[in-house]
């Protein structure tokens, strides 16, 4: 709000007259108070630069900020300590993944932020509040998943036709975990979603080791310490004194032989 300078001097005529006419008593205490309350609201609008439309506006962001999930909040917040993030135009409600994972009754999917290695694979998702301004457009949504060594495992990207009100976007293609060679560990991973080159979003999710990899390496600590036992009781087997039945037995050869 701003305070408009040019309307005070005909609202200080306004009000003098006004003041004029109540102080008189020539109108009824009724009009009097009428004629106050409307120069009040007259006085208000004309001094100060009232916008409407920009507190609307205000209040639909602020209503739309309420709906945003604590996954969206954190990614939203890491890309604008990166430098990024989109226009009020464009809020993430929600991002996610959608872990795939084959069991007995056919392939299952669940919103999840810990993903396994065993897993089948994950797609990545989002939810937008799309305002007017920004709809009736193409624009390209890219998603990349980012492992714990930095290294780019699964990039897409989606030409997508926004739509004013709420778009549930989900990735046309999966990262596949199961098997993959391309990854080297689990670990904590990253996960970016871009709008037509600017950062929006980014989440950080972990991946676990698979049953196969958990095995293995019980197996290997299991190991350790037999090994260990061993190797410490051939040093003492090595080392240790002879007893006194071998010591003259030894004694009577080296007789014999001399």
């Amino acid at each position: 709000m701003r305070v408009r300078g040019q309307n005070l001097l005909w609202l200080g005529i306004l009000g003098t007259l006004i003041g004029i006419g109540v102080l008189s008593g020539a109108a009824p205490p009724a009009v009097s108070a009428l004629l106050i309350a409307l120069f009040g609201i007259g006085a208000a609008a004309s001094l100060l630069n009232i916008q409407p439309e920009r507190l609307l506006s205000r209040s639909r962001s602020s209503l739309t900020a309420m709906r945003m999930s604590a996954e969206a909040r954190e990614a939203v917040e890491r890309a604008r300590r990166r430098g990024a993030g989109y226009t009020d135009a464009l809020t993430l409600l929600d991002v996610g993944l959608i872990r795939l994972q084959t069991g007995h009754d056919g392939m299952e999917m669940t919103r999840t932020r810990t993903v396994s290695l065993d897993d089948d694979g994950v797609r990545p998702y989002i939810t937008l509040r799309v305002e007017p301004q920004e709809a009736d457009r193409t624009a390209v949504v890219r998603f990349e998943i980012i492992d714990h060594n930095g290294e780019t495992l699964f990039v897409h990207e989606m030409r997508v036709f926004l739509r004013d009100g709420e778009m549930n976007i989900v990735a046309d293609h999966q990262l596949p975990l199961l098997d993959n060679p391309r990854i080297e560990r689990a670990g904590d991973w990253d996960l970016r979603v871009s709008i037509d080159g600017v950062l929006i979003g980014a989440l950080g999710f972990t991946v676990t080791p698979s049953l196969r990899e958990r095995m293995r390496r019980f197996s290997a600590e299991a190991d350790a310490p037999a090994s260990r036992h061993a190797r410490l009781a051939e040093t003492m087997d090595d080392d240790a004194p002879m007893s006194l039945e071998e010591l003259l037995r030894s004694q009577q050869r080296q007789d014999r032989g001399g």
